[in-house]
């Protein structure tokens, strides 16, 4: 039978000591990105700051690091234009060791059919679009949709109802029909 040494016990006691002396890191967050419309962005933070701007499926990362033993809480601050996004793992607390977090999932769904962007329009003005007979009026440069999700291969035609003052406004790729799952990319170009 074994009987421990003196020698040997502070011998595991030092290693004991070494192995927790590892822990305490800090980690990076941040996770994957799905359904998020082309063109558009949404806008995510950490513990109510922290804030990032995404425009791309894929992965996702936080600035800075957590130190171990702090919570997260990642929320969505700014929604997509034609979509709705949630945030599943979104909650949790650092290891002990500072693991990375990479388990955040933010999953997007359309809730328009017809989108697009604007540009070139000035400051202070609007233009109004027209899709069957919905109008819709934007003041300002970006991302646009038309409320409401259509039927794969309904038609849609966008044009121009109201210029704004002093511009023009011109539609490009505004007539086609509605492929699920695939946006418009109409683009509204002012000068």
């Amino acid at each position: 039978m074994f009987r421990p040494t003196f020698a040997s016990v502070l011998t595991a006691l030092a290693s004991a000591a070494l192995l927790a002396a590892c822990g305490g890191g800090s980690a990076s967050l941040g996770g994957t990105l799905s359904g998020l419309p082309s063109g558009s962005t949404i806008t995510l933070q950490n513990n109510a700051a922290n804030n990032i701007t995404v425009s791309a499926n894929g992965s996702f990362w936080f600035s800075g690091t957590l130190d171990s033993g702090a919570s997260y809480a990642v929320t969505v601050l700014t929604q997509p234009v034609g979509a709705s996004c949630s945030v599943t793992n979104a909650s949790g607390t650092i290891d002990s060791y500072g693991s990375d977090v990479s388990s955040v999932t933010v999953t997007c769904t359309a809730t328009a059919s017809i989108t697009g962007t604007v540009t070139g329009l000035a400051s202070g003005t609007a233009v109004t679009l027209a899709n069957s007979g919905v109008t819709l009026a934007i003041a300002s440069n970006g991302a646009f949709a038309f409320p409401g999700i259509l039927t794969a291969g309904t038609a849609y035609s966008v044009t121009v109802s109201t210029q704004p003052s002093g511009q023009t406004c011109t539609v490009s790729n505004g007539a086609g029909t509605v492929v699920t799952g695939t946006a418009t990319a109409i683009v509204v170009s002012c000068t």
